[in-house]
């Protein structure tokens, strides 16, 4: 009887085998991969909602930047420094319309202060195959040269249009038109998902003048 206590009692500490460890290993790395997966999923998810915010706060801000400065745009037939004009373009078959125009802006802080007047550009430019939208600004009166900087990257379209009677037109000069639209609608194209959305913002000049 004591020799079967002795067989049993050395049975129960012979410790794990070869194979049980590996079994072990082997569940331990599916869980450890399977939770780091998780983690990264997340993290992944996480980077991209707050790129989708920041791209959403820029896309509003430039809506609301154009709006506000076609708002304020001002022409007069017998100053050829005022104008406005809009060019049809593309790029790759995206729309790329170039905006020039004349506005009232309020004075830059540490800026160089001639007058209350900016002449603006906004266009399109290519860059290793992507669109961005470019902003140039500069005193109407001061003749240094402005700087060109990226309003909004990663674009698939910048459409300006003009409304005409009935009818919305790509193009306008002043030099021809002799006068500003009385509604403007601006429209940028983004990237959403693996879709193209539109936002639209309409401005309507306030600064007409005879």
């Amino acid at each position: 009887m004591s020799d079967m206590r002795r067989n049993s009692f050395k049975q129960t500490n012979n410790g794990f085998t070869l194979l049980e460890i590996l079994i072990a290993l082997a569940l331990l790395g599916i869980l450890a991969t399977a939770l780091y997966g998780t983690y990264f999923s997340l993290i992944k998810g996480r980077e991209a909602a707050n790129e989708g915010m920041e791209a959403r706060r820029e896309l509003r801000a430039t809506l609301d930047q154009l709006r506000r400065e076609l708002n304020s745009a001002l022409y007069n037939k017998n100053n050829k420094k005022l104008h406005f004009s809009i060019e049809d373009k593309d790029i790759f078959g995206k729309a790329a319309s170039v905006l020039t125009f004349t506005a009232i802006v309020p004075p830059q802080a540490g800026g160089q202060v001639v007058s209350d007047q900016a002449d603006i550009r906004y266009e399109v430019v290519e860059r290793e195959k992507k669109l961005i939208l470019a902003r140039q600004a500069k005193d109407l009166y001061y003749t240094a040269i402005a700087p060109r900087y990226p309003q909004m990257e990663n674009i698939e379209g910048f459409l300006v249009e003009c409304r005409n009677g009935d009818k919305w037109v790509r193009s306008w000069d002043t030099a021809i038109n002799n006068v500003l639209p009385n509604e403007i609608r601006v429209t940028l194209r983004v990237m959403e998902g693996d879709k193209v959305a539109e936002y639209t913002t309409l401005a309507a000049p306030k600064m007409k003048q005879p």
